[in-house]
């Protein structure tokens, strides 16, 4: 792979791990409220990008686990 394309596959897989841990979050949410399945699994992202204030509270963090 090139550079180029190994810079794209981490920004790819940087940006599912970000989805699916706010998909997992609006799930737990959905079924804490009582929301049927599909309403809690919305996801709507503008022209495929996440929104950056999304992108701050699902990103990783800088704690590291003991």
């Amino acid at each position: 792979m090139s550079t180029q394309e190994k810079a794209r596959a981490l920004m790819m897989r940087h940006y599912q791990l970000i989805k699916n841990r706010q998909q997992s979050m609006l799930e737990r949410t959905g079924e804490e409220i009582g929301l049927p399945g599909e309403v809690s699994t919305y996801w709507n992202p503008i022209q495929g990008k996440i929104d950056p204030s999304v992108r701050m509270t699902y990103d990783r963090s800088n704690a590291a686990m003991s």
